[in-house]
Order: structure tokens, then sequence, then C-alpha cells
């Protein structure tokens, strides 16, 4: 029938795994309560028929249903137990082992207005049942506790596994946590990595295409430049190689018995001056300055300030098509400031990721960065300021 649900692996196992457990519980009543016929009986007392046997056994099968429906199976046991109590002169039990457990189940998987119904039922049950049989206060107040017992029981296991289940939820609620936590930290690495690369081959590859243009003018022009021109195309290149195999390596897992991959600090301020002089040797003007008090910054502070220095001088030499630039390091008591200002055609002349990526970098350490129109509006700058959080593990600048 279309819309019908299809039973699931676990919950067919579930179930006749608790079919199981039902039959083998009868099984274990119906054990105990053969004893009495099989225990040889005195003279005196009538002899143990088939007839009571059959009413014995009849208060045990419905026990077999229990977990479905353990107020109608209580009721059936109490029914068949009043019937062999009026109907043949059989053995005893010591215990009301079939009512006990009904009970016990009643207590464990009934709402709370069945049990107190239930119970109320049990205890109106056990006053004429002892009446008849020994009238005894005895008897009363040993049937009174084993049914409080058994009610009691089935209230701890309903509350263990309720224990048991609030347990596993949380256990799978973390599972999904943190299975969602590893897939952002997963897609933030990702992204972290892409920038990266941007940033190392659109640099690299940027001052390599201005070397090459200029090459051949200068061949023509200034032979003596042209050497340095390749020189500096060959620096370049070879610099890319070193910084993404430095990243792929952190990536790489060494399988066991391979030499481990080449490792090596990240980029930092220190570095910022031999970036600059690669800049310089494409024909652009560079100053750089430092003001303030430098201070040893966390390595990924550091690294994220030569990233930005690098994006917005890879802008620069691509878009601005300026003759000069300014790389300016402020150090505030509280804050850095990265300030990379050039001559170029101003606004509208960078488009593409590297300013989303300079902004996500500096957003990632609690800063800021915008870029625009430089002072008095020519050229174009960008202002990326960062909270300096000061580490002895940092990189000095």
């Amino acid at each position: 029938m279309r819309g019908a649900r299809t039973p699931r692996p676990w919950a067919l196992r579930s179930a006749r795994e608790s079919w199981a457990g039902d039959l083998l519980i009868a099984l274990l009543v119906q054990a105990a309560v053969t004893m009495p016929f099989v225990v040889p009986r005195s003279a005196d007392l009538p002899p143990a028929t088939w007839a009571a046997y059959g009413l014995t056994t009849l208060t045990v099968v419905p026990l077999v249903a229990r977990r479905r429906a353990p107020v109608a199976v209580l009721i059936a046991v109490l029914a068949a137990g009043a019937l062999y109590r009026f109907t043949v002169d059989g053995p005893g039990q010591p215990l009301p082992y079939t009512g006990l457990v009904a009970f016990y189940t009643v207590a464990e998987l009934s709402a709370s207005r069945q049990r107190l119904a239930v119970a109320v039922l049990v205890l109106a049950a056990v006053f004429p049942s002892v009446a008849w049989n020994t009238g005894e206060a005895r008897e009363l107040l040993f049937s009174l506790f084993v049914f409080a017992a058994a009610y009691a029981f089935g209230r701890f296991t309903h509350t263990r596994k309720a224990y048991i289940r609030a347990m596993e939820d949380r256990a799978r609620q973390l599972e999904v946590t943190h299975r969602i936590e590893a897939e952002r930290a997963a897609a933030g690495e990702r992204a972290r990595i892409a920038r990266e690369m941007h940033d190392i081959l659109s640099h690299a590859v940027s001052l390599m295409i201005v070397q090459a243009e200029a090459g051949p003018v200068a061949v023509r022009t200034a032979p003596e430049r042209a050497e340095a021109a390749f020189d500096a195309i060959s620096e370049t290149g070879r610099d890319a190689m070193v910084q993404l195999r430095r990243m792929l390596g952190v990536l790489r897992e060494d399988a066991p018995g391979d030499t481990p991959s080449p490792r090596a600090p990240q980029p930092s301020p220190a570095d910022l001056p031999a970036l600059l002089d690669r800049v310089r040797s494409g024909g652009l003007e560079v100053t750089y300055a430092v003001t303030g008090l430098p201070r040893p910054l966390p390595a990924a502070t550091g690294a994220t300030v030569y990233r930005i220095v690098q994006e917005a001088l890879t802008n620069v030499v691509r878009h601005a098509r300026a003759n000069r630039v300014t790389v300016e390091l402020a150090h505030a008591p509280a804050e850095l400031t990265v300030t990379v200002t050039d001559d170029g055609r101003g606004p509208g002349a960078t488009t593409g990721l590297g300013l989303v990526g300079i902004r996500e970098r500096a957003a990632a350490h609690g800063g800021r960065a915008t870029a625009g129109p430089g002072p008095g509006g020519r050229g174009f700058q960008v202002f990326a300021t960062l909270p300096l959080v000061t580490s002895p593990e940092g990189v000095g600048s």
C-alpha cells in the first residue's frame, strides 16, 4: 500500500528480542509455579491434578504479551488466579509470581493514571485473597510488601531506562554537534587555504607578468636591466614554489617510512622587506615605514599582516598602474594599523577576491579592513586595523 512505512531492521530486531525476553520470563515463571506440583505432598492434602496444573499454566500464558498490554495482562492474570482459587483445590504457591511480574510491568510501562488505578485494584484484591486463604495479619503484611516491592522495582527500571535513553540522546546530539563543528572547521580551513593559495599565486604571477613585459623593453633600451628583470622573475617563481611546498607539506599526511614533509614558519612582518624588494624589482617605487613601538606578535597575527600587505601590493601591480606605493605599519598600545597607499588610478581599479580576502583576514582577528580613495581622492588605499594581543610565541615585526 502506498504511503505505508517499511519497518527498519533495528526496529524488527528489537521487537523480536522483546518477544523472546517475555517468552523466557514466562517460561521461568512457569517453572516456578510447577514446583508445588512435582514436590511430594502430604497424605492429608488432596492430590495435584492436571486440571489444577492447567489453570496454573493459564495464569502464566498472558505474561508473553505483558509489554504490549500490561494492564490487560494483569487483569487476565488476576482473573485466572481467582478462577484457580474458586474452582479447584490445587497446591498453593509460596509467592504470587504471575501477579508480581504483571504488576511490575504495569509500574514500569504504564502512565501515571493507569498505575494509580491498577494499584487500587491490586490493593483491593489483596485483602479478600488473604481473608480467603489464612486471614492472618502476617500474610497480609507480606503480600502488601511484595507487591509494593514489585511496584518500586518497576518504577526504578523505568527511571533507569529513561536515564539511559537520555544519555544516548545526548551522545547522539554531541556526535551530531561534533560532526557539524568538524564540517565547519573543514570549511573554514578550505577557505583559509584558498586565501593563502590566492595570495601566493596572484602575487607571484602578477610580479612575473610585470617583469616579463618589461624584459623585452629592457633588452632594447637598457640591456643591463634585462638580466635583472629575468632574475627577478626567477626569484619570484622560486619563492612562490617554496611557499606552495610549505603549504602542501602541512596538508600532506606523511606515510610511515616516508621522508617528513618540509615544515617552515608562516610569513611575518619581518619578511616584508624581502617582499617589498621583489616588488621594487618590477620598477615600482616602494616606501616602507614602521611607527610606534614594535613588539612580538602572535604567529597568526603576524602572518595576517604579511598577507594583507602582499595582497594589497598585488592589487597595485595588477590594477593600479601606479608609480609609487607606501606601506606603513603603525603600532599603537591596543592595535596595529596596516596602510597601503598608491598613486594609481584610484577607486574602481581593483576588483576580484583580493579585497574580500583582506577583509576576511582582518575579521578573523577581530579587526576590520576598508579600501577606497587615497588621501585627497588620489590613488587607492587599503586600511586594516588588527587588535594587538601580545604573545611570547609571536614573531617579531
